[in-house]
């Protein structure tokens, strides 16, 4: 996995410009500890950190291909789960390789197909590719967004880069963010090309942004489409129990020391038995990590979200599958580090976070990152076989709204939008701004004919969090991975199985009255009965009250410096949640901190023109 980024401009001659582009690249550090690299030629710059998986020696970037009318460079990150394939198909047709790098053949693919390189691939990626034969740029990303990419266009060109901060490390880049970049960090609802900096857009999945002397332009190369489903209730848990099989195994090729991600849920779980059959077939064992809190076990309490604790169904599956396991088991002190928040929001480039599930999950990669490179997790089954406990709700699913919002906005009064400032509230307008990207996210939905109303509205449901939701979380998954320079990988979102189950009918998604009926037949038999059976519970978050109080300490500590950030906050209810009894937090009040906090820091950090 990798950082890249680029300049082009058609009316500067960026020789010039060596070190702005340097500055550029090293922003991407995190993402490509091993090695880095540019490329500058008169109107083109391009830059690369390495993360090195495969072939270690041979995959150094920009890499550039020599042909007879010109050059051709990439800069790549991700991984291409096929490249031995194509390799080989490219062979046949007269290419000729130096390296086993999988960036060489994406290169190769390009010289043979152009921009439909890209359906060519299986993999997650995030890639720009310079040709001098016709001096155009060429931005492109994977079909679900698994790796993210940027673009700010200029007066005479264009900058890019894997995260925003790569692209604000160049001088005509400005850090402003707008009223609808506040509307986009506020709503929790990722309107498509939206990148919260005023100016910056981000590469849509599936999506090819061709740049040259006429301008950009978009192209789209995949997108789910509504498809008839033919198969029976077994054939396609056998379908499904095949495409798992021989996905894990392909993302399982590494250089590198792997491992997996457990959870104790049946996302997790499967993943980790696949992984463990795998390699045991090798006489390998996999290895598994999960994250744990202090006292979380023998102190928990069941909530609205979380009926159990991880760590029994843990240790179920680690027992089960025979891995080589680690719990990463954090205390309150840890979590509520300000340096450690302030790793996650500069991870993140703006304060757009889930709280300690962020600073959890950045502590759980920077452990896991002692021991190995790359990790499979079991992020997005959720979104793909309607895991959500708000999917199965009958008011959820009537809704007119976005569904993960729905639940939030039954509560009509003391919710999340009264802790703005109420003149910054006003101006937002939040509640139009969701109903419109809903509406607009509502009409892409591809439409199956005869199919019945119910299933057509779950269809919307599925759609909305394989379109919007998910890569909420998979962009929070890249940065919180990449800040420490740790590949995650995430088989779910394998284009082939999103396509198929996407089309599943609702009641065979759930034809045994539970949550991803599909996943857990296909891969019950490799399963501990204690995982089969539990109910669906979201990533861990703690429960300790030291935790509240220590936020509540530092937002106080905030408030009497007269801190920047307190301009968007409902300092009145900021004020009241301050003065309640450190051990009766509430979750609204603790989200207000953890918001409070990473506002702070996120001011401290970039000190961004706001413009309302």
């Amino acid at each position: 996995m990798c950082g890249i980024s680029g300049w082009i401009d058609f009316q500067r001659d960026l020789t010039r410009e060596q070190h702005v582009i340097d500055g550029m690249c090293a922003t991407m550090t995190c993402r490509g500890p091993d090695a880095g690299g540019t490329w500058v030629r008169t109107h083109a710059a391009l830059g690369h950190r390495r993360l090195a998986i495969i072939d270690l020696p041979g995959g150094a970037q920009p890499m550039v291909a020599a042909t007879p009318d010109g050059e051709v460079t990439i800069v790549y990150s991700g991984e291409a789960y096929n490249f031995t394939e194509l390799r080989d198909e490219l062979r046949r047709r007269g290419h000729r390789f130096d390296t086993d790098s999988d960036t060489e053949v994406v290169l190769h693919g390009y010289l043979e197909w152009g921009a439909q390189v890209a359906e060519h691939l299986n993999g997650m990626f995030a890639f720009a590719v310079w040709d001098t034969r016709t001096d155009q740029l060429l931005l492109i990303r994977d079909r679900m967004g698994i790796k993210p990419l940027y673009y700010y266009p200029t007066e005479h060109g264009v900058l890019f880069g894997s995260e925003p901060k790569a692209i604000l490390a160049n001088p005509l880049a400005e850090e402003v963010v707008d009223t609808d970049g506040l509307r986009e960090l506020f709503a929790m609802v990722k309107t498509p090309r939206q990148a919260i900096w005023a100016g910056m857009r981000e590469v849509e999945p599936g999506t090819v942004v061709t740049f040259d002397r006429q301008g950009l332009r978009e192209h789209t190369y995949w997108q789910l489409q509504a498809v008839a489903h033919t198969d029976d209730q077994q054939t396609s848990i056998k379908h499904i129990r095949e495409l798992l099989e021989d996905i894990v195994a392909r993302q399982l090729i590494s250089d590198v020391p792997r491992c997996v991600l457990l959870s104790g849920g049946l996302d997790s779980s499967a993943i980790t038995a696949l992984a463990g059959r795998q390699l045991g077939r090798h006489g390998e064992k996999v290895r598994s990590f999960a994250v744990d809190f202090l006292g979380q076990t023998e102190n928990f309490v069941p909530d609205q979200m979380r009926g159990t604790p991880d760590t029994p169904y843990v240790h179920d599956v680690a027992e089960h599958v025979g891995s080589q396991h680690q719990d990463i088991v954090l205390d309150p002190d840890t979590l509520a580090d300000p340096e450690v928040r302030r790793a996650t929001v500069q991870a993140r480039d703006f304060p757009m976070g889930l709280g300690d599930m962020d600073q959890s999950l950045y502590l759980l990669f920077k452990a896991i990152r002692g021991h190995s490179t790359v990790a499979l997790s079991g992020e997005s089954a959720d979104e793909v076989f309607g895991g959500y406990q708000w999917f199965h709700d009958p008011y959820v699913q009537q809704a007119n709204t976005f569904p993960w919002l729905a639940t939030a906005l039954r509560v009509p009064a003391g919710g999340r939008m009264d802790t703005l400032n109420p003149d910054v509230a006003a101006t937002l307008d939040l509640e139009s701004y969701i109903d419109d990207r809903y509406r607009e996210a509502i009409s892409a939905v591809p439409v199956l004919d005869g199919e019945s109303d119910f299933n057509r509205r779950m269809r919307e449901i599925c759609y909305l969090h394989l379109t919007r939701f998910v890569r909420i979380l998979l962009d929070r998954k890249d940065r919180m991975s990449m800040a420490v320079g740790l590949e995650v990988r995430v088989p779910f979102c394998d284009h082939r199985l999103v396509e198929y189950v996407f089309n599943t009918p609702w009641e065979l998604k759930t034809f045994d009255g539970r949550e991803k009926s599909l996943l857990r037949h296909a891969t019950a038999d490799l399963l501990p009965q204690s995982v089969v059976e539990r109910v669906k519970s979201p990533y861990p978050s703690t429960q300790d009250p030291k935790y509240a109080a220590a936020l509540q300490r530092q937002v106080a500590d905030m408030v009497s410096a007269g801190d920047p950030a307190l301009s968007l906050l409902n300092e009145k209810w900021l004020a009241e949640a301050l003065a309640e009894d450190p051990a009766e937090i509430d979750s609204l009040a603790r989200f207000t901190f953890e918001r409070a906090l990473d506002l702070s820091t996120w001011f401290a950090l970039h000190n961004p023109t706001i413009k309302l």
